[in-house]
C-alpha cells in the first residue's frame, strides 16, 4: 500500500466497531451474552472473561508443553535496520527482476540512471505488489499442477518514488532536498512527456515467464529434469525470467479494458462510464495503483485498483460539477472542485498539464483533467474516474482484453480472495477497501462452480464474476455477523439522503455510498485477504487507524486505545491487528452470517500487556500487517508489514504463523490508559501462538515494504516482492545533495548498483525443503 492508503472518506453516521462492544457493557442482558456466551457465541462466549494478562499466560504454557501440535522450524530473524535482506540460517534468496527490467531482447537493459528513451510499456513495472503464479503444461495451457515454466504476474501499485527512473528527479529541476511525493509537488508547472508516460506505464501489471532451472544432477543416476518431475529438486536449482518469452507483456495505465457486468444491467452500467474515449462506455483505458491481488479457480489473475482516486484533478477556473457527481466523488476522494489559481500542483500526479508532441497522443493526458467543459458526458472527462475502482481480471495466458468486473463494487480494492470452490456451489469472493473506518465486502456468483472451467480464462470469468450479490459486513456484539446485501430493492438504499441511487449499476458503481446507507460496519483499513486453505476461514489485515484517539472509541474488534510509545504514529491503533471469521450454514459461500474474533494484534514486545495482547516476543513482535497470504503446502500463514511506527527499531518483515481457528481462545477486558483516563474493553483474542507457532522470518531492506508473495506448488520456492526500498531518499539533486536511504538490490548484486528499485526475491531453503517447517 502506498502513503496515502488510509485517506478517508467516509464521513457517515455508521457505527464503527468500537460501538458494538459499547452496549454490551452498558445492558445487562448484552454483556451477560458477551461474557458467559449468550445466543451463537459458542466457544468464545463460553470461556470466562479473562484480563489479557492471564489469557496470554495460560496460552503461552500450551505451546511450551507442545500440547498444541506442529511448531515452525527455522530460526527466528533479529529486528534489523541493515540494507539488505535478512532471512534464517539455512535459506537463501535470488532476485528474479526488479523494476525497470526488460520483457523483450529489443528493448536495452536497464541503466538505473533514468536515462531511458522508451515509454517503459516493454518494462517491468514499479512498486512490486500481489502477486500470483501460474503454471503452464506441455501443450502451453493453463495447468494448477507443478512444472517447470510459469508465468508469474506482478502488480504495480505506485509511482511515489518516481525520481528513481527519471534522470534528475521527477521534474525536480536539481532542486536538492526534495522529495516527490505522489499527492503532488513536482516542481515545474506542468509535467514533460516522457516522464508522465513513464509513469503511466509502470503502473499496472507485468505478465512473464518464469522457468525453473534445476541442477545437473542428483547423484544417484538421475538426471537433473527427471528429478526435478520427481519432486526431488537440487539444491543449486533456480527460477529465473525469460525475457524473450511469448508471453511477456504488460497491463498499464493506457490499456484497453472492457467494462463487464450482468446483461441486464450492463447498459446502465455503461452509462457511468461514457466519456470521450468512448462514448458508449463500453470500455475505458488502464488500470492504476494495483495492491493487493486474487487468483480465480479457473486461472486467471484478479489485479485490485486502490488508490486510484488522487491521480485526478480540476485546473483552476474549471467549472463546478453537478451535485451527485460531486457526492460520489467525494465518497471517494475524487476531485470536486477546481485547484486555485494560485496551486502549482495540486493532488495528482500532474498528468494533465502535459501538452503533447503529437496531437494525436493529447487524449493521454486529458483524460486526467476530470472538469465538465463540454456539452456532454461524451465530450470530455467528468466520467473518467468511474472507470477505475474495479477489480480488474486478466488472462495471463491470453492476450486478451482485460475485463473490469463491475459487479463486485466499486471502492479502494485491496484484494479479492476465494472461498473454498465446492463443485455445484456459487463462489464466494472477499474484498476490503482500504482507508480509514470503510467496509469489508463479499461478493457470491449466480452460478454454481463446475471444476471444468479450469483454464477457460475470460469467458470463465464472464460466468462467475458479471452475474451474482454483492454484501457488506455488519459485526454485532454477540460475536455474530451478517452479510447485508446492496441491493437497489433495500429501502434504505433506495431512500439514502446522502446520495440518490438511480438504479442498481449505481449501486455497484458507488457502493461505498450503498454500504453506508444499510449500516455496515466501519473497520481499521480492511486491507488483504487470505482464506484457510485447511478450514475456509477468511482472515483480514487492519493496518491501523489514526482515528481512534481516545477511551471512548474503541470497540470489540479495536479494543486498544494507547498512544504510540516513540511517537512516530500517534495515538489510537497504530500498530493495527488481524481479524478472522467464519461462515456459518451448511454452504458457506452463501451464509448470510458470520462468527467473528481477532487472530493477533501487532505490538512492540515491551509496549505492556494492555497493548501488547498477543504476547509477542523480540522474536515475533510486529506493527502494521499488511500483506496476507496461506500456503497451501505448509498451512503457514504469511504476514507481511507495511509500517512506519516501528522502523525506528526494525525495517518491514515477513512472519510465518500457524493459526488454529475462530473460538479457540478467550473473551477477555483489556484496561486501556490513555491520556491520563482509563477505561476497559471487552473483545475476543485468538489463542496466543507464542514463539514456536508466529516467528519472524524475514526482514527487508531500508525503507522497504514486504508485499505480495506466492509459491511453487511443491512449497519449496516462496516469491516476496520488496517494495519501494529507499522511499525516504529525497529528490535526486545533482553532485553529492541528496543521500539514497537504501542501495539495494544492487548492494546485492543485482543489476546496476545505485539508485534502489522494487524486485521480486525467490526464497529457498539450501536443503531443498519446503518453506518454514
Amino acid at each position: 500500500m502506498s502513503d496515502r492508503t488510509d485517506e478517508m472518506s467516509n464521513f457517515s453516521d455508521n457505527e464503527h466497531f468500537r460501538e458494538v462492544l459499547d452496549r454490551a457493557r452498558s445492558h445487562p442482558v448484552s454483556r451477560r451474552m458477551v461474557v458467559q456466551g449468550g445466543v451463537g457465541l459458542t466457544a468464545l462466549g463460553s470461556l470466562p472473561m479473562l484480563n489479557a494478562a492471564q489469557a496470554r499466560t495460560g496460552n503461552d504454557r500450551e505451546d511450551r508443553d507442545g500440547r498444541r501440535g506442529r511448531a515452525l522450524d527455522f530460526d527466528a530473524v533479529a529486528k534489523s535496520v541493515a540494507d539488505e535482506v535478512m532471512l534464517p540460517p539455512g535459506y537463501t534468496f535470488t532476485v528474479l527482476h526488479a523494476t525497470g527490467d526488460r520483457l523483450s531482447p529489443q528493448v536495452p537493459a536497464y541503466s538505473n540512471a533514468g536515462t531511458e528513451s522508451d515509454d517503459w510499456s516493454l518494462r517491468v513495472g514499479d512498486h512490486h505488489d500481489g502477486m500470483d503464479i501460474f503454471y503452464i503444461d506441455r501443450q502451453g495451457r493453463y495447468t494448477d499442477h507443478e512444472t517447470d515454466r510459469a508465468v508469474l504476474v506482478v502488480n504495480h501499485e505506485s509511482s511515489a518514488d518516481a525520481h528513481f527512473f527519471h534522470a534528475a528527479g521527477q521534474t525536480s529541476n536539481g532542486v536538492p532536498g526534495k522529495k516527490f511525493s505522489q499527492f503532488g509537488e513536482w516542481d515545474l508547472g506542468t509535467r514533460p512527456e516522457l516522464e508522465a508516460l513513464k509513469e503511466m506505464n509502470h503502473h499496472g501489471v507485468s505478465i512473464v515467464e518464469v522457468r525453473f532451472q534445476p541442477g545437473e544432477h542428483d547423484g544417484k543416476g538421475m538426471d537433473g529434469r527427471r528429478a526435478f518431475l520427481l519432486g526431488k529438486r537440487r539444491e543449486n536449482g533456480r527460477w529465473t525470467y525469460q525475457v524473450n518469452s511469448i508471453y511477456n507483456r504488460r497491463v498499464n495505465g493506457q490499456t484497453p479494458m472492457r467494462i463487464a457486468g450482468p446483461a441486464a444491467h450492463l447498459a446502465d452500467i455503461q452509462q457511468f462510464m461514457v466519456t470521450k474515449f468512448d462514448p458508449t462506455g463500453a470500455s475505458s483505458r488502464g488500470t492504476l495503483n494495483n495492491c493487493g491481488h486474487g487468483k480465480t479457480p479457473w486461472g486467471t489473475f484478479l489485479a485490485c485498483e486502490e488508490n486510484w482516486a488522487f491521480y485526478f484533478n480540476m485546473p483552476a477556473g474549471s467549472a463546478a460539477v453537478d451535485a451527485k457527481t460531486a457526492a460520489s466523488r467525494a465518497r471517494y476522494g475524487v476531485a470536486r472542485t477546481p485547484l486555485t489559481a494560485t496551486a502549482s500542483s495540486g493532488v495528482s500526479q500532474g498528468w494533465y498539464t502535459v501538452t503533447a508532441a503529437n496531437p494525436a497522443d493529447q487524449s493521454r493526458f486529458d483524460r486526467w483533467n476530470i472538469s465538465a467543459p463540454g456539452a456532454t458526458a461524451a465530450e470530455d472527462y467528468r466520467n473518467e474516474p468511474n472507470t477505475f475502482g474495479y477489480v480488474v481480471e486478466i488472462d495471463p495466458l491470453r492476450n486478451t482484453t482485460p475485463a473490469k468486473r463491475v459487479t463486485l463494487g466499486r471502492f479502494a480494492h485491496e484484494a479479492a480472495v476465494f472461498g473454498l470452490p465446492k463443485p455445484g456451489q456459487p463462489l464466494a469472493v472477499y474484498m476490503g477497501c482500504d482507508s480509514r473506518n470503510e467496509y469489508i465486502y463479499k461478493f457470491v456468483s449466480e452460478a454454481r462452480w463446475n471444476p471444468r472451467d479450469e483454464g477457460q480464462g475470460i469467458a470463465a470469468g464472464n460466468k462467475y464474476l458479471d452475474e451474482g450479490h454483492l454484501y457488506v459486513a455488519k459485526f454485532h456484539d454477540d460475536g455474530h455477523g451478517d452479510w447485508i446485501e446492496l441491493s437497489i430493492n433495500n429501502p434504505l438504499i433506495a431512500n439514502y439522503a446522502s446520495y440518490a441511487f438511480a438504479n442498481q449499476a449505481d449501486v455497484w458503481v458507488n457502493a461505498r455510498h450503498a454500504a453506508s446507507a444499510v449500516g455496515a460496519t466501519k473497520m481499521d483499513r480492511p486491507e488483504w485477504g487470505a482464506v484457510n486453505p485447511k478450514n475456509g476461514e477468511i482472515y483480514f489485515t487492519l493496518t491501523n487507524n489514526s482515528t481512534l484517539r481516545n477511551l471512548d472509541t474503541t470497540d470489540g474488534a479495536n479494543p486498544r486505545a494507547y498512544k504510540d510509545a516513540d511517537g512516530r504514529a500517534g495515538s489510537g491503533n497504530p500498530n493495527g491487528h488481524i481479524i478472522r471469521f467464519r461462515e456459518e450454514g451448511r454452504v458457506d459461500a452463501t451464509s448470510l452470517r458470520f462468527r467473528w474474533d481477532v487472530f493477533l494484534f501487532g505490538a512492540e514486545a515491551d509496549a505492556g500487556a494492555q497493548v501488547n495482547l498477543s504476547g509477542l516476543s523480540a522474536d515475533n513482535d510486529f506493527s502494521s500487517p499488511d500483506g496476507l497470504w496461506f500456503s497451501k503446502a505448509s498451512g503457514i500463514c504469511w504476514i507481511q508489514t507495511d509500517d512506519g511506527a516501528y522502523t525506528d527499531v526494525s525495517n518491514c518483515m515477513l512472519l510465518a504463523a500457524l493459526p488454529g481457528k475462530v473460538g479457540d481462545g478467550q473473551a477477555i477486558t483489556v484496561d486501556n490508559s490513555l491520556n491520563g483516563a482509563t477505561g476497559t474493553q471487552n473483545t475476543f483474542i485468538g489463542a496466543a501462538l507464542g514463539e514456536a507457532r508466529l516467528r519472524r522470518f524475514m526482514v527487508a531492506p531500508k525503507g522497504a515494504e514486504v508485499t505480495g508473495l506466492t509459491e511453487s506448488a511443491d512449497g519449496k520456492a516462496l516469491f516476496v516482492n520488496i517494495q519501494h526500498p529507499g522511499e525516504n531518499t529525497p529528490a535526486l539533486g545533482s553532485g553529492a545533495s541528496f543521500a539514497l536511504e537504501s542501495q539495494w538490490p544492487g548492494n546485492a548484486g543485482y543489476g546496476v548498483a545505485g539508485r534502489p528499485r522494487s524486485a521480486t526475491i525467490v526464497i529457498t531453503r539450501e536443503d531443498g525443503g519446503v518453506i518454514g517447517l
